[in-house]
């Protein structure tokens, strides 16, 4: 038996590499492949993650800012008058609590509408990337704000597993803090004993809750691409990403791991480095000139601000990355599990309107 000379010589022909219209090869992806692809797909489409992040961050700051200025505008007269009282009673300070909360709220929802509408961008941007496309804003803007509920479902449902042991431990701080308030008024410390015990009960239970916890959001992390992918409601949705990550658990979540450290190691060298060269030039020239209280005030004020605004401003340019590697990893099971590559490439080839 004879064999036609390959590029190598006699003997048979190496294996042709996978297609590649995109940012990965239409074949199973190591973690080279959904690194370099969530970069390659963020480099491509920049213009496009980033406006529709500014402009997510952009509503959910108007939605915060009107709420409070409301919700502090009809507090003003009643906190005129408690403050100029000599005896404040507790029930004095629920509207001011009340405010606060509403606040709180504002900025929960706020937060959840960008990070989902994020989301459903970024799905949208993955989904055209694998197929080498490059969508327009308002491409990405219409099919993101058109699967915005379910993604937001998805999102809301796999964000409480990760704050209900962050919640646990806020409220046994809370109640810790409350211990020591109330051994301070008692002469023995009896009175706080209570409340410690409590707190430290809370605190065991963020520890026990934090793995199961950790292991939802892996099991529903791709479940804003395929709300958006499959047009899949929000239960659907969940259901989908739980099938593709079962048997996957652990390979998803070093990946995802991976880019969050990414994404965590710079952003915290850029602060850093921001936030010292700020420090220095801010307070060099009021401490050489005999500062007074409200200079240094102003500088330590300034600080705070030019270091909350890089805050803003890094999450808004890296926000995107680990969107985009969980909607990569979404390609991959589908690929490994689906035998979704000769879909991919038949529609790659396809005339795109």
């Amino acid at each position: 038996m004879t064999y036609a000379p390959g590029p190598y010589g006699y003997g048979y022909a190496p294996v042709p590499p996978p297609p590649k219209p995109g940012v990965i090869p239409l074949a199973p992806l190591d973690l080279n492949h959904v690194l370099g692809g969530a970069f390659a797909a963020y480099r491509r489409n920049w213009k496009v993650l980033l406006g529709i992040t500014l402009v997510s961050y952009a509503l959910a700051a108007l939605l915060i800012a009107g709420v409070g200025t409301a919700a502090w505008t009809g507090l003003s007269d009643r906190w005129e008058h408690t403050s100029t009282a000599e005896d404040v009673a507790l029930s004095d300070l629920t509207p001011l609590f009340t405010a606060l909360g509403i606040i709180w709220l504002a900025c929960s929802v706020g937060l959840l509408l960008a990070t989902g509408l994020l989301h459903a961008a970024v799905a949208v941007v993955v989904q055209e990337a694998v197929l080498g496309r490059r969508p327009g804003f308002g491409t990405v803007w219409r099919r993101a704000w058109s699967r915005l509920g379910a993604v937001l479902g998805s999102v809301l449902l796999s964000a409480v597993a990760a704050v209900v042991p962050a919640l646990l431990f806020m409220i046994g701080l809370f109640l810790m803090l409350a211990a020591m308030l109330a051994s301070i008024g008692s002469d023995d410390g009896a009175d706080g004993a209570g409340w410690a015990l409590t707190g430290l009960l809370f605190f065991l239970l963020a520890l026990a809750a934090s793995p199961l916890a950790l292991w939802l959001w892996v099991k529903f992390s791709l479940a804003p691409t395929a709300a958006v992918v499959e047009s899949a409601g929000t239960l659907t949705a969940l259901r989908r990403s739980a099938q593709l990550v079962r048997g996957a658990w652990w390979r998803i979540f070093g990946y995802t791991l991976v880019m969050m450290l990414i994404v965590g190691g710079v952003t915290f060298v850029m602060q850093m480095v921001v936030s010292l060269t700020t420090q220095a030039s801010l307070f060099a020239a009021p401490l050489a000139q005999h500062a007074t209280p409200g200079t240094v005030f102003f500088s330590m004020g300034t600080a705070a601000v030019v270091s909350t605004l890089l805050m803003l401003g890094t999450q808004a340019v890296l926000g995107p990355l680990q969107p985009l590697t969980s909607g990569l990893l979404y390609v991959d099971q589908r690929i490994r599990r689906e035998n979704l590559a000769p879909v991919l490439a038949e529609a790659a080839a396809a005339p795109h309107a």
